[in-house]
This record gives structure tokens, C-alpha cells and sequence, in this order.
């Protein structure tokens, strides 16, 4: 039997964690930076689990998808397991991200400063309504939609944050695909049809403040 190369092996992985590590994985990555600025050089998987508020064994089974990055009786290195971390979420270059819609949504996203921290800077803002159009957010003039196909083919983005209306968000992304967009990260209520090798997160701001407000309500 052939042994999978590197990329091989990588995406082997990939293919077998599930959403739910991923996310996981996002918040050890999050506490470990905190450690890092704490001159903790150790962490245990029980330390990482209490701190995280998971089981020490589903700590060591969301790393074990991707390989072993400690050693029995002496933990994880921090600084180690951080760059590993970051290197399985792709966070070891800087993504190309768009923005489409300008609205308050739209501001608020590009206002996040998070974004940039993380490798996410939101190179180009893009909208349609001509009172936005043509504004700039610190220096960063909004551009028409229809650029988007002009300024896209210099250099494709590959991620887009869609803040736009439910009703023209299906429009907005066929567009985005066509020009080789791959990552999608939906704030729009409406379920887009990608084709394969195009991912989508959504982020639905009502279902979060419904589920706040059915626990608020038991």
C-alpha cells in the first residue's frame, strides 16, 4: 500500500475532521495565545480541556486527527502546538477577503480588526446602493458590484463576506464563484446552492438570539 505524502496525508486529515473540531481546534488556538502571554511553555490535555470546557479525552482526540503533538507525562508545547494549530487552519498566510453589502452589518464587519489579526484583512468593500458607493471606510473606497468581475480577475479573492439582502444573496455568489471565489462566509438569510469545492458558513445573528432566548425561557 502506498504512504501518503505530505499534502496526501494532510488532506486525509481534513477529510475526516468534522466541523465541531474545527471549531474546537479555534479555541485551543485562542487559549494558547493567552498561555503564551502568561510564559506558560507546558500545557496537560487536562489543562487544556478545563480551560476550553471539554473532556481531556476529546482534547486528545481532536489533535490525534492530525498528528501527535505531545509526549505522555509532559504535555503539549505551547508554542509548538500554537503554530501547529495554526498551520492545520490555514492561518499560516493572509487570505484575500471581499466584502459585499455596505450596510450596518456590512460597517460593523469591516470595523472588526479581528479580521486583520488573523490573517483576514477585508481588502475591498462592494455594494450597490449609489449613496454608499463611491464613500470610504479609512481610506478604502466602496466600490460598485459590478467591479467586482473587473477587480476579482486581477487577483481573485478567495474569501467573501456576503452582508447583503436574502433575496439577491444567490445572485451575489454565483457571481463571486464564477470569478474564483472558494470560501463563502453567508451573514444573508438565505441557504446558497455552491457547487462542489465552494464551502459556506453561515452565521445567523436571529437563530443565536432565539437559542439565547428559548434557555433564558426554560
Amino acid at each position: 500500500m502506498k504512504t501518503p505524502e505530505p499534502e496526501e496525508e494532510r488532506s486525509l486529515h481534513m477529510d475526516r475532521a468534522s466541523t465541531s473540531t474545527v471549531t474546537r481546534l479555534s479555541s485551543y488556538l485562542r487559549l494558547l495565545r493567552e498561555l503564551e502571554a502568561e510564559d506558560l511553555e507546558t500545557i496537560s490535555s487536562k489543562l487544556l480541556a478545563e480551560r476550553t470546557g471539554v473532556t481531556s479525552a476529546q482534547v486528545r482526540k481532536d489533535l490525534s486527527v492530525f498528528g501527535n503533538f505531545g509526549r505522555r507525562g509532559l504535555g503539549y508545547n505551547v508554542h509548538r502546538l500554537r503554530d501547529e494549530i495554526r498551520e492545520i487552519l490555514g492561518l499560516h498566510h493572509t487570505w484575500r477577503v471581499g466584502l459585499v453589502g455596505a450596510g450596518n452589518l456590512g460597517q460593523a464587519l469591516y470595523s472588526y480588526e479581528g479580521f486583520g489579526r488573523q490573517g483576514f484583512p477585508i481588502e475591498a468593500v462592494f455594494d450597490t446602493d449609489p449613496d454608499k458607493v463611491g464613500s470610504s471606510w479609512n481610506g478604502l473606497e466602496i466600490k460598485h458590484f459590478e467591479e467586482f468581475t473587473r477587480v476579482a480577475r486581477r487577483k481573485p479573492f478567495e474569501i467573501v463576506i456576503l452582508a447583503v439582502p436574502g433575496e439577491v444573496a444567490q445572485e451575489v455568489v454565483d457571481t463571486v464563484v464564477a470569478e474564483g471565489t472558494r470560501g463563502i462566509l453567508n451573514f444573508a438569510s438565505a441557504k446558497l446552492d455552491v457547487p462542489p469545492g465552494v464551502a459556506v458558513r453561515e452565521v445567523d445573528l436571529s437563530i443565536a438570539m432565539e437559542s439565547l432566548s428559548f434557555a433564558l425561557s426554560r
